[in-house]
């Protein structure tokens, strides 16, 4: 399919509306492209019909009570996503040759990542001068991160697998953090210098909800099929965790570098031998987006930021 984009001589496939066609490839409905473009959901679908007059193929079907894309849809979208990328990439070649990564950049973390890298990123990002860092926090179940980078430039997000680059999002890993167990002082297992699965057999478990990344490291830890892990109760919010371990309701798998440091004395953080016990930290990035050398700049000191966090 040849495309014409639009200029004053011919008025060929206008480029905005491409890049609807690509927000409606990404975020799979009208009213996510409407809130996230600030249209009406009308206004977005009148545009979406204009394109297909204008590229002279139907782009969009409906399939139930939904609209999903045609082959030519997703040939359409996935060029828009291409010269996205493209542009992205010529801005950034005009940043490097003025040797200036400057703009703002935003980033969406999960909490303990932003407990543990924003305190000595922001500084960094502040010394470098001509940058700023607009952040967010966001805790989604284990799938719910990839869909983050169509809001943000950089995506910091945790897994227990370290997911593959696509040809939507970048995945660059930053960091392997340790899982260790959580107990009250008080525990009768608080005086081993380390602990097997085998030693926690029969304990209660302050465990994450469903489809969370520690959940599925829960299950994996018992030591034979017949020893089921009692969970008691399940949160996502660590500090809520925390609090009720130091209370002696349950133990816990917590990440080792932001465990534990609200309740010292209270809490005690042992390692667990013998099990898979560590998560994966990375940043996801929409292609077009890591193209930014502000973008790039921001990714260059959240590693520096996680070789000092794991060197200390």
């Amino acid at each position: 399919m040849k495309l014409s984009f639009t200029n004053w001589e011919d008025p060929g496939v206008d480029i905005v509306r491409l890049n609807l066609l690509r927000e409606f490839a990404e975020r799979g409905s009208i009213t996510a492209v409407a809130r996230e473009t600030h249209q009406t959901v009308s206004g977005v679908s009148q545009q979406l019909r204009r394109l297909e007059i204008e590229a002279g193929l139907p782009l969009t079907e409906k399939v139930g009570r939904g609209l999903v894309l045609t082959d030519a849809g997703h040939a359409l979208a996935e060029t828009a996503r291409q010269m996205a990328v493209a542009m992205a990439h010529a801005e950034a070649e005009w940043d490097a040759y003025r040797n200036v990564p400057t703009g703002a950049v935003t980033l969406a973390t999960f909490p303990t990542g932003g407990q543990m890298f924003l305190p000595g990123l922001l500084a960094r990002v502040d010394a470098v001068g001509g940058l700023s860092l607009q952040c967010s926090d966001r805790d989604p179940p284990a799938d719910g991160f990839a869909p983050l980078t169509a809001d943000f430039d950089i995506v910091l997000a945790h897994g227990m697998q370290l997911p593959k680059s696509s040809a939507f999002n970048i995945v660059v890993p930053i960091m392997v953090e340790p899982l260790d167990i959580a107990l009250a002082s008080s525990h009768r297992l608080a005086d081993r210098d380390y602990l097997e699965p085998e030693d926690l057999v029969g304990e209660r478990w302050i465990g994450n909800p469903w489809g969370y990344p520690f959940e599925s490291w829960l299950n994996n830890i018992s030591p034979t099929p017949e020893a089921q892990i009692n969970v008691v109760q399940r949160f996502a919010d660590t500090h809520i965790i925390e609090a009720l371990v130091a209370a002696g309701t349950g133990i816990a798998g917590l990440p080792r570098y932001t465990a534990a440091s609200s309740y010292p004395g209270r809490i005690i953080l042992k390692q667990l031998r013998g099990a898979e016990n560590h998560r994966n930290i990375f940043i996801l990035m929409r292609r077009d987006r890591a193209e930014r050398l502000a973008v790039q700049r921001v990714v260059e000191l959240i590693r520096e930021e996680a070789r000092t966090i794991t060197d200390g």
